[in-house]
């Protein structure tokens, strides 16, 4: 039997056909049943595949395409791609032009850009800095929600600069410890751990350094 841990790329191209005929509204039964199928042959007969084998294709209604296309996705773990969602990417480069803030606030210069390198498979995107990129890629998904996205990118900018520059960044003008990204309350923010740990300010509105 397979290991559902790694169902492999079919699933991904199936689940892309559905997800995309959700988005317009005209999914029909042919990628629904198919994608059933291969979650049956992959040992994961889950109650929404039982329910696509088991009642004759001609009964399912477009609210029932609907339900068991959205309960298969979630079976497989899909996440949509750029290219599926445009406005995730939008969203990224929405959160690293307000993250760039802080960058120029701490007098740091150079190229910040958001990128999708062709040697990542992944579908991730990259924060660039000065032409170089370290650290984890981020998934397509962290474009859902702007302040998620910000903290993501917040954070992946640190490291990318931090391991360019050699330097700490940014850093708390108390405690002159180096901040981490987080989400507080629903907000994007940067913390220190100093002093009890404590909120320094939004990701984006770090105050200016005297150089």
């Amino acid at each position: 039997m397979h290991s559902y841990e790694q169902p492999g790329p079919a699933f991904d191209e199936v689940g892309g056909r559905i997800y995309a005929a959700l988005r317009s509204g005209d999914l029909d039964a042919g990628p629904v049943l198919e994608l059933a199928c291969l979650l049956e042959e992959w040992g994961r007969r889950t109650v929404a595949v039982q329910e696509v084998l088991e009642r004759p294709t001609a009964d399912l209604t477009v609210a029932d395409l609907t339900r068991l296309g959205e309960r298969l996705l979630d079976d497989i773990g899909f996440e949509p791609t750029f290219a599926l969602e445009p406005g995730l990417w939008a969203t990224l480069e929405q959160a690293l032009g307000i993250a760039e803030r802080d960058v120029r606030a701490a007098g740091i210069a150079g190229t910040l850009r958001l990128v999708a390198p062709g040697w990542d498979d992944s579908g991730q995107a990259w924060v660039e800095f000065q032409g170089g990129h370290h650290g984890n890629g981020i998934r397509p998904v962290a474009g859902r929600d702007l302040q998620g996205a910000l903290a993501n990118i917040a954070d992946a900018a640190q490291e990318t600069i931090m391991e360019l520059i050699w330097t700490v960044w940014p850093t708390c003008p108390m405690h002159h410890l180096g901040l981490h990204a987080d989400l507080e309350r629903g907000t994007a923010v940067w913390r220190c751990a100093g002093g009890g740990a404590h909120t320094v300010a939004p990701v984006g509105a770090l105050p200016a350094q005297h150089r």
